[in-house]
């Protein structure tokens, strides 16, 4: 071997030792963030390490954190808005597990409504179009019938639209209700609502955290058009046992929290009930008559060891309404989830689902002898694998599947005087892989972009008709067991944010979403029974193509967040009933269902103060959402039941001392897009009215004012309590319900229109408590 040679061997060897040292050199902290008083994993906690923010981390849905670091001395610096900020030296010398609790800092005059992970994380995310709601802080909003509600606080911000007169259904950047995907523990929730859309499903003193994502979704999330509600369930204070309350006029709650192992294993009970049934049997015109709901949450945990531990939860919740034992109808969600997290290594967590699903309601009407029932079902078994794997200090990568087992039982009747064959259950698999990575390309510029692939596949068991407008043209049997039409999908997805200096930031995105499964309704508020249908060999799946820009500003050292989103979205295979649809007796749904597209686009404005004894909100939505179905008006663009061209809301809450604080809410909204009557004709002396334009009419412009006030007894030997009162609708506006036409009594050549309104005041009053 001559020299050169020797030289060139040695150079390599020397740099191979090198490159091993240096990789040998760093080295991975990891652990879990908490609340010290009750032991609830934080999630959004940032990790940094002090005077090199570069070099942080922030804690995901489970509260879990990775960060790796060259070995050394450091400062770890936890935070987390509202709690004390936790600094820890460390000698790093290999892989690290540091589990760290948070102490909640004291509560002062200033409170945040809805709060974000830091000050400014509206500047540093990535995502855009994400909001979140602080569920501790809404209690203080007034609300309809006093009972804290995330839906009806979440209708307040831009882009997020109420579905009408008190009521939890909302849309979201032009889409339609069903086009929103709920999820509760990541199990879906079909019908988010109580009487008829008046209360929602959640009891807000069993929930943690509430995102909302408005169409914008990472890869990990699939199934809907127009946003993501992740809610996520308490896990329950394993420090300490405790009852959580309130007493209000409609009805009632009641929460358990205890640990079973001490630090190890815990628990929460959660249940609420109505009681207008109660004061309903004091009545004797009244006494069989029935009107309540109730739901129950629960959930457990155990900690198997620092690397593996078990979560089980659940729902129920129940809807009952009776006129005697001639009319009944009772509706209800069930969902449960078995989860497992698991800490493979210090740079890779495992989060294993199994999360079960079922919502349906059951009609009857008529006597005994001609009772008539209708009923319809959807249940979902599902199993998801998440695995978040922290590759380096700039790069954090999520990849996965969900495989969904639907099975549909579209509305069907029966009873003496009917002949109608029963409905089978249509069986359905839904099936996704998906992967995505959040890049810190820079200080300045992060990118979050990932691709998820879609299946929805027919499955045998049933006879599926073919339609050409509405004309049966073809039929398909599947025998059980056999495979049908199978819907594949690519949904790419994309997100920037790009820090201009330390107060403002632009950030973008483009997403493509697909959705299988499809809400038939045709009232103007949710109902129970509208009915879920899934893809079919007429239905295809609903595609969207939004693309999303955007523009941050912060004011006074991030006490004043403002900002500015607009957007633009396509949607394709867009479902809407014909004219004239008959949609109650006819055998097959799907003969009266015509297809197309749709678009929507607007601009949306937020001014948020956060600090201060006046804290709240100030939002503005500019908007238009059409669509464009060959059989509807004539094949032009027509206005969407949901558009509305305005949207404002006006959120405050004033702390007037340590014990009283004030709150207001406004409201006003473009009237919805409805069909009215172009004009009538006679028929054998009976009265025909004429539609010609659809959704070309307005409802009244929407507003509505309300008030409220909470007193807070001073905290003593751990027991705390609170009162609430609150006004809805302050100056008596009578807003349109339903607006209904008929011949006038005077003179039937006229036609007289009648408004229904529900609610002009509505005062109410909750005492909370917590021990």
């Amino acid at each position: 071997m001559n020299m050169n040679t020797k030289t060139i061997v040695t150079s390599i060897m020397l740099l191979f030792s090198a490159t091993q040292i240096f990789a040998q050199s760093k080295y991975t902290i990891s652990g879990t963030v908490s609340e010290k008083k009750n032991g609830e994993t934080v999630i959004g906690a940032s990790v940094y390490v002090k005077d090199n923010r570069s070099a942080s981390v922030i804690t995901h849905a489970y509260g879990f954190y990775s960060i790796t670091l060259p070995e050394g001395k450091y400062q770890l610096i936890f935070t987390m808005v509202g709690y004390q900020n936790d600094t820890i030296e460390i000698s790093l010398k290999a892989n690290l597990q540091l589990n760290r609790p948070l102490t909640e800092k004291p509560k002062e005059l200033s409170e945040v409504i809805i709060k974000s992970k830091k000050a400014n994380d509206n500047l540093l995310k990535p995502q855009i179009g994400v909001e979140k709601l602080n569920v501790a802080s809404i209690a203080k909003l007034p609300v309809i019938f006093g009972e804290k509600d995330i839906l009806k606080t979440a209708q307040l911000l831009p882009g997020i639209k109420s579905a009408g007169e008190g009521n939890s259904g909302f849309f979201v950047r032009g889409g339609a209700a069903d086009q929103n995907l709920i999820l509760l523990d990541e199990a879906p929730v079909y019908n988010a609502s109580h009487l008829l859309g008046f209360f929602s499903t959640f009891n807000s003193d069993a929930l943690k955290d509430v995102t909302i994502i408005k169409g914008n979704s990472p890869a990990q999330y699939g199934g809907r058009l127009s946003s993501v509600m992740d809610v996520k369930m308490k896990d329950g204070n394993n420090k300490n046992f405790n009852v959580t309350g309130g007493i209000g006029l409609i009805s009632s709650r009641v929460s358990v929290e205890s640990p079973f192992a001490k630090e190890k294993g815990s628990f929460i009970v959660s249940g609420r009930r109505t009681y207008a049934d109660l004061f309903l049997k004091l009545s004797e015109d009244n006494k069989e008559n029935s009107m309540y709901f109730y739901d129950l949450n629960a959930k457990i945990n155990y900690r198997i060891n620092n690397k593996n531990r078990i979560f089980i939860s659940g729902y129920l919740g129940r809807d009952v309404l009776a006129l005697g034992k001639s009319f009944g109808v009772e509706w209800g969600n069930k969902t449960a989830t078995v989860r497992w997290n698991s800490v493979i290594n210090p740079k890779l967590f495992s989060n294993t689902s199994f999360i079960y699903s079922d919502y349906n309601y059951k009609m009857n009407f008529g006597t005994s002898s001609s009772e008539t029932r209708m009923n319809s079902e959807i249940q979902d078994f599902n199993l998801k694998e998440e695995l978040q794997f922290y590759l380096n200090s700039k790069n954090t990568l999520k990849l996965g599947f969900n495989s969904i087992r639907h099975k549909i039982t579209p509305t069907r009747i029966s009873g003496q005087n009917t002949s109608a064959p029963e409905k089978k259950g249509r069986l359905s698999l839904e099936n996704a892989v998906f992967i995505n990575n959040t890049w810190q390309a820079t200080e300045k510029f992060t990118l979050d972009y990932g691709l998820r692939l879609s299946a929805y596949t027919i499955l045998g068991g049933d006879t599926y008709n073919i339609y050409n407008n509405g004309v049966l043209m073809d039929s398909v049997v599947l025998a059980s067991g056999k495979f049908g039409k199978t819907y594949l999908n690519v949904e790419p997805r994309i997100q920037f944010n790009y820090l201009l200096n330390e107060v403002s930031s632009i950030k973008g995105g483009y997403a493509r979403n697909t959705q299988h499964l499809h809400l038939l309704s045709n009232s103007t508020s949710s109902s129970p029974t509208d009915q879920w249908i899934g893809d079919s060999y007429n239905i295809k799946p609903e595609i969207s193509d939004q693309f999303s820009l955007g523009y941050s500003r912060n004011f006074r050292d991030n006490s004043y967040q403002t900002g500015v989103e607009i957007y633009y979205k396509t949607m394709k295979n867009q479902i809407d009933y014909k004219d004239g649809a008959d949609i109650n007796t006819v055998p097959d749904i799907e003969s009266e269902l015509l297809y197309g597209k749709g678009r929507a686009f607007g601009a949306e404005f937020l001014i948020k103060k956060l600090q201060g004894k006046l804290t709240g909100w100030i939002g503005y939505t500019l908007s238009k959402t059409e669509r464009k179905i060959n059989g509807i008006n004539n094949n032009n663009w027509y206005n969407a039941k949901q558009d509305r061209t305005h949207d404002i809301s006006v959120v405050g809450v004033y702390q007037l001392t340590p014990k009283w604080s004030i709150s207001g809410v406004f409201v006003y909204g473009t009237g919805s897009a409805v069909t009215y009557p172009s004009g009538k004709y006679e028929v054998n002396g009976q009265t025909t009215f004429y539609y010609s334009e659809r959704n070309g009419y307005r409802m009244p412009a929407y507003h509505r004012m309300d008030i409220g006030a909470t007193y807070t007894k001073k905290k003593r030997n751990n027991r705390e309590s609170s009162w609430n009162f609150s006004l809805y609708n302050v100056y008596g506006r009578e807003n349109a319900y339903t607006i209904s036409f008929a011949d006038s009594e005077t003179d039937p050549t006229k036609t007289v229109a009648t408004q229904t309104s529900l609610f002009r005041w509505v005062p109410s009053v909750t005492y909370n408590f917590k021990f």
